[in-house]
């Protein structure tokens, strides 16, 4: 897509940020969700992230990082997600590449994600970037796949 456009979202960005996170809610029939305060607080800090992928002027994709308390220097993938309608273009990958960069730069040795079964599309796309099964870290009830990705 040559009108693609990722980037790290600011404070002013948190709207449309928001918007597309609830959109994944409901596409991904998420059960756990964050409120406006909790998403601030998450993915709007120094070392965490929010990226949106924009395509004509929309907001179209987006995918957030959170740094976890164990093990040390790690962190959490969450919100992947590119509207169907422009999936296949390699958005998902731009934003996990943006995503994977601030993680190295931030000095982060290992990324963690969880998904639900049934999600083998995503499932894939993250084995073929490298990322593989590892032991549950969280509690998250939908969640029944565990993988992990060691940085640099």
């Amino acid at each position: 897509m040559s009108d693609l456009f990722i980037k790290k979202a600011e404070v002013a960005d948190f709207a449309a940020a928001f918007r597309i996170v609830v959109e994944y809610y409901e596409a991904a029939s998420v059960v756990a969700r964050e409120t406006e305060d909790e998403f601030r607080r998450y993915y709007l800090g120094p070392r965490n992230g929010f990226w949106l992928a924009e395509s004509g002027g929309a907001v179209v994709g987006c995918i957030a990082l959170r740094e976890m308390a164990t093990p040390p220097r790690s962190a959490e993938i969450k919100r992947m997600y590119v509207q169907p309608a422009h999936r296949q273009h390699g958005i998902a990958k731009a934003l996990l590449r943006a995503l994977e960069s601030f993680a190295a730069a931030a000095r982060y040795d290992s990324l963690y994600l969880d998904s639900a079964k049934g999600m083998d599309t995503a499932i894939a796309f993250y084995q073929r970037h490298g990322y593989g099964p590892c032991d549950r870290y969280n509690d998250n009830p939908q969640a029944a796949i565990f993988l992990r990705k060691q940085l640099g």
